[in-house]
């Protein structure tokens, strides 16, 4: 391929694959006031069709079906040109990456002359776009929840273990907490909010069909997080709501100090879509980081997980990665690897 050079960022999760195209010296085609960092020179791409997982993980022939003509495209708007390095950040990279890691070295050198690659989790692309290669914490919400950290030297995680398991203050574990607050209201138990359950069968109809609703369906935490909301609009007048949003908040902020540096080594971030419930879990989450975390600095967010996956194709592109490798939540394939 012959034209102008580029680098390929790809954030894939649970809603598709986005991807996006950056000049690999990091600065933008076209709007040049944005000097944050590498933004994206056309309008990325995107697919609505999550990637696969098997025996092996992450479907690395799927996500590839997918990938290249979203590349195709990319390159087409962009004007022509080869792409000479991508990174990949993933959800379930780090437990479920053994397919991507194993082939999408090849794949992507033999289908488009690709020869550097960097294979991430969306945590770590979150951090990238939030505090690009500085040391701190970034905690990354939605409908789940995870913390990541480093001080340039290692990556620490706290939570990310999914609905059953953890996922502690994310819009899933909060849809859940106002849904057992209405279902508690149904029955007559202690602990239920009224409030909560008039909300509950506004949305999903007579609450004890809700089981039946809810149980079998794949998605079960993306529809527990649609909750979220409603407990959010309600946390002004309701104290059950008030509450669960206050329990969110010491989870977010424990998550966060379990993985920050030392006392005055780093900033921490926020990004996800949990964070526009705005002032009734922001409110809290002010308080428990005081308590929890007094040394550290918040700053906003500079980018999101798309952002961050175009930073590091940048950086191995010019090969000055300063984040730190990791067997399964960063690492670089380039040609010649074994």
């Amino acid at each position: 391929m012959t034209g102008p050079a580029w680098v390929l960022g790809v954030d894939s999760g649970g809603s598709g694959l986005r991807a996006a195209l950056a000049r690999p010296d990091g600065t933008p085609r076209r709007d040049p006031a944005h000097s944050k960092g590498p933004v994206h020179s056309v309008e990325p791409v995107r697919s609505t069709d999550p990637v696969r997982t098997g025996s092996r993980g992450i479907d690395a022939g799927h996500f590839m079906e997918q990938l290249l003509p979203m590349a195709r495209t990319l390159l087409e708007r962009a004007g022509g040109g080869r792409i000479t390095a991508v990174a990949v950040g993933a959800a379930g990279m780090a437990a479920l990456g053994e397919d991507l890691r194993a082939e999408l070295p090849s794949a992507l050198r033999e289908t488009l002359g690709v020869r550097r690659l960097a294979l991430a989790a969306d945590a770590v692309t979150a951090y990238a776009g939030a505090l690009g290669e500085r040391p701190g914490a970034v905690v990354a919400a939605g409908t789940g929840m995870i913390a990541i950290g480093t001080d340039l030297t290692a990556w620490r995680r706290a939570d990310g273990w999914g609905h059953l398991l953890g996922d502690c203050g994310g819009g899933a574990w909060i849809g859940r907490a106002g849904l057992e607050s209405a279902m508690r209201a149904h029955d007559g138990r202690r602990g239920g909010s009224p409030v909560l359950l008039a909300r509950a069968e506004r949305m999903f109809g007579p609450l004890a069909g809700l089981p039946g609703q809810l149980y079998p369906r794949a998605d079960r935490p993306a529809v527990l997080a649609s909750f979220a909301p409603e407990v959010a609009r309600c946390a002004a007048d309701d104290a059950v709501a008030c509450g669960i949003l206050r329990d969110a908040a010491r989870h977010i902020a424990e998550a966060a100090a379990a993985v920050c540096p030392a006392a005055g080594a780093g900033e921490v971030a926020f990004t996800g879509g949990l964070f526009k419930l705005g002032e009734p879990l922001l409110a809290p989450l002010r308080e428990e980081l005081a308590g929890q975390l007094p040394y550290a600095r918040t700053v906003p967010a500079v980018g999101d997980p798309l952002d961050g996956a175009l930073r590091i194709a940048v950086d191995i592109a010019r090969g000055g990665l300063r984040l730190p490798l990791d067997a399964r939540m960063l690492s670089v394939h380039q040609e010649g690897d074994s």
